[in-house]
């Protein structure tokens, strides 16, 4: 029987627990817009989201145990030609939120699709292309909602961001088929203006690339969150596109509202689907009416 990886004080079997235990014992934090109620923690991604292994290249061979520190530097250099990658891709990016009754049956939702477009003075935005009539009953979005909800920083631990972090190694767990390194990120201080991710990273033990993370954005004011919700931990899993790159896929926050006549659950799914290649570099100008846009 696999033996249970050790966080602290826990030992835990369950891939959910895990990081549900490890973050309600030392990041909890109350959103300012809405106390949060015990959390859900993070639950498997549907076998659509599954994380898996897309090459056309011959699958290398598994590397010895490493150091942690040369785990780190070859993950984050592959962080950081990810993150160029993305501005040369299209996508589409549907994000739903739902509430939920007592007997935990979603009660009513909206969901929400954008695209990556651009003005005329070559400033990008997400432009919604579709919007489903909402059937909330007690979550209203209001002005900076979407903006905030959409924008999962994918790409917390790229090479210049490293010296700003605590990074450590704190066993191995497996993430769908792949053997995975486990790291705790704490930031070793925040700002104002520019947030830090505090979470869990998944790398993969293979190929030494991240294929999942689990955390928040926080700044010295507390945690990010929209003007109204109080999503702040999110599970997000990687998707292996053109065969070399992983970009973010899907994204889950379950969270809970508090009201005078009782809780109510509340949950948003972000999906990333419809990846698209841009011919020649988005940054040198804007693109052709119909074209693929650049990333924002």
């Amino acid at each position: 029987m696999k033996a249970p990886v050790k966080y602290g004080n826990f030992r835990l079997r369950s891939r959910e627990m895990l990081a549900f235990l490890f973050f309600a014992a030392q990041f909890w934090i109350v959103a300012p817009a809405c106390a949060q109620d015990s959390h859900p923690g993070p639950l498997t991604a549907p076998p659509e989201h599954d994380v898996r292994r897309m090459s056309n290249e011959a699958a290398a061979e598994a590397p010895p145990d490493l150091p942690a520190e040369e785990i780190i530097k070859r993950f984050s250099k592959k962080e950081d030609e990810y993150l160029i990658a993305r501005t040369h891709f299209w996508f589409r990016k549907t994000i739903r939120l739902q509430e939920f009754g007592p007997d935990g049956a979603p009660t009513g939702e909206v969901e929400i699709m954008t695209e990556p477009a651009v003005t005329s003075d070559g400033t990008l935005y997400d432009k919604i292309v579709k919007r489903q009539e909402s059937t909330m009953h007690s979550v209203r979005l209001v002005p900076g909602d979407i903006e905030t909800l959409g924008h999962v920083l994918a790409y917390p631990l790229t090479t210049g961001q490293l010296a700003k972090y605590n990074l450590k190694y704190v066993g191995k767990e497996q993430v769908d088929e792949i053997d995975c390194y486990v790291f705790q990120a704490k930031p070793k201080s925040v700002e104002r203006t520019h947030p830090y991710f505090d979470g869990i990273v998944w790398v993969d033990a293979k190929y030494l690339e991240v294929v999942k993370t689990y955390g928040k954005w926080v700044t010295d004011l507390g945690d990010v969150h929209s003007p109204t919700l109080p999503f702040t931990l999110f599970e997000t899993y990687r998707e292996n596109v053109a065969g070399k790159y992983w970009f973010p896929s899907y994204a889950r926050s379950d969270d809970t509202l508090h009201f005078k006549d009782g809780d109510m659950p509340i949950r948003l799914v972000i999906k990333w689907t419809d990846f698209k290649q841009i011919p020649g570099d988005p940054t040198m100008a804007p693109p052709a009416a119909n074209s693929p846009k650049p990333l924002r």
